[in-house]
């Protein structure tokens, strides 16, 4: 396994390039089973997660590849099964489910990351789908699914805003017979990317990036050439970057618009964010940075996805402020890493009190998931001496070329081979 080595302490200066967003790919890549032509995504990032859609979608019996930032899906004949050698390491393999139906009237897909049954992430995305026609059984850890008599368009309301699920119906209702009606949905910008990609193939939808969504089912798709959005998490990582280090930092490619809870957030705790001609410009006010309290909600509340790398702004500020975690039950798991590098930080249930104005000090850390990662980078740029970053193929998972990136504007980090 490799690691980040990083000295601390450089502010950051330049221009950095936003990637195209790994949340948005995924399930528009995946939609491409149920589209019955060839497809052609630009602008998406070279990333783990996108090199396991490609493998699920190659297994699938399609024709998949990655090259400089296109994936280009060619028919074959469609398979129906998603094995969960794959499925177990990439939760959004889920979300073949539902144009497999669509498509094929079944499917059988492993269980993901080992997950019951009624438990999240899957129980919403079953329900809507047995509201539409299918049937389900749980056979040796794999959830089938069967609709002989194909989909059908029925009016749905989710127990509670799933982005998954929203992605997952949505995909199945665009070919189901009659009209779908989804209530009580994720209104995330990456659920209108995939609306959109939709739209294009020839889908009839309405109401993307509301709490409803209407769908007029029609009998197929057909292929087109679709940029994907750029990536607002990576955006808001690269925002915090520039705060944390005291820095000057100009992202092009910022999907700004997509991001006012996190700006919002970011200017009260002191930074000065710009839109410019050339793109977002970002640095820390006269005054320094303070702390303020955050609570992560679906969109268009404060994003869980930036919940980890906030707190370690949080942590570089002078005063309090207090994260509530409202989405996620165990996404805490940085805090341990964060205190090891001096970090004044007192969780109880799901808030944690962070207490500013201390100089982190470099550690050795290790990432328990990928936003952890990405906030345990962010804590070495802040600290003074070396921090190692353990087990960043977390970190790989979301976040294109990232070191390269960084040392592109002055950060000193470099890639190793861990011993042994």
């Amino acid at each position: 396994m490799d690691s980040f080595l990083i000295e601390g302490g450089v502010p950051l200066r330049g221009v950095i390039e936003v990637s195209g967003s790994k949340n948005a790919a995924l399930p528009i890549i995946m939609a491409s089973i149920a589209v019955d032509d060839v497809v052609t995504y630009t602008n998406v990032p070279d990333l783990r997660d996108i090199h396991t859609t490609i493998r699920l979608l190659n297994i699938l019996g399609r024709e998949a590849s990655l090259e400089n930032g296109v994936v280009t899906v060619r028919n074959g004949v469609l398979g129906m099964e998603a094995p969960y050698d794959l499925v177990k390491t990439m939760r959004a393999s889920v979300l073949c489910l539902g144009p497999l139906l669509a498509r094929l009237g079944e499917a059988k897909v492993s269980l993901p990351g080992g997950c019951a049954i009624g438990a999240r992430p899957v129980d919403q995305h079953l329900f809507a789908l047995e509201k539409m026609g299918t049937v389900f059984d749980l056979e040796n850890g794999y959830i089938h699914g069967r609709c002989p008599r194909g989909l059908r368009g029925a009016h749905i309301r989710f127990d509670m805003p799933t982005v998954g699920g929203t992605e997952n119906v949505l995909m199945a209702a665009c070919l189901a017979q009659g009209e779908t009606v989804l209530e009580n949905v994720a209104r995330e910008p990456e659920i209108v990317d995939l609306a959109n990609f939709l739209i294009r193939c020839g889908a009839k939808i309405e109401g993307q990036g509301s709490t409803m969504i209407r769908v007029q089912g029609v009998e197929s798709l057909h292929g087109c050439t679709y940029a994907v959005m750029p990536d607002r998490i990576e955006a808001g990582t690269f925002l915090v970057a520039a705060g944390v280090t005291g820095g000057e930092l100009l992202l092009k490619n910022c999907p700004l618009d997509d991001m006012s809870a996190v700006v919002d957030k970011l200017r009260d705790a002191g930074m000065i964010i710009e839109k410019t001609e050339d793109g977002v410009l970002a640095r820390t006010g006269e005054e320094g940075l303070k702390g303020v309290n955050i609570s992560t909600r679906p969109h268009p509340g404060f994003p869980t996805d930036m919940q980890a790398q906030f707190m370690v702004l949080m942590c570089c500020a002078q005063g309090s402020g207090l994260v509530e975690e409202n989405i996620f039950e165990n996404r805490f798991m940085h805090v341990q890493e964060l205190v090891r590098m001096g970090a004044d930080i007192h969780v109880t249930g799901s808030s944690a009190m962070v207490r500013g104005g201390r100089r982190l000090a470099g550690a050795p850390v290790m990432a328990s998931d990928l936003r952890a990662g990405a906030a345990l980078v962010l804590a070495g740029l802040a600290a003074e001496g070396e921090t190692r970053v353990q087990r960043i193929y977390h970190v790989d998972r979301g976040y294109e070329r990232l070191a390269d990136k960084l040392s592109a504007v002055g950060a000193c980090i470099r890639r190793i081979k861990d011993p042994g």
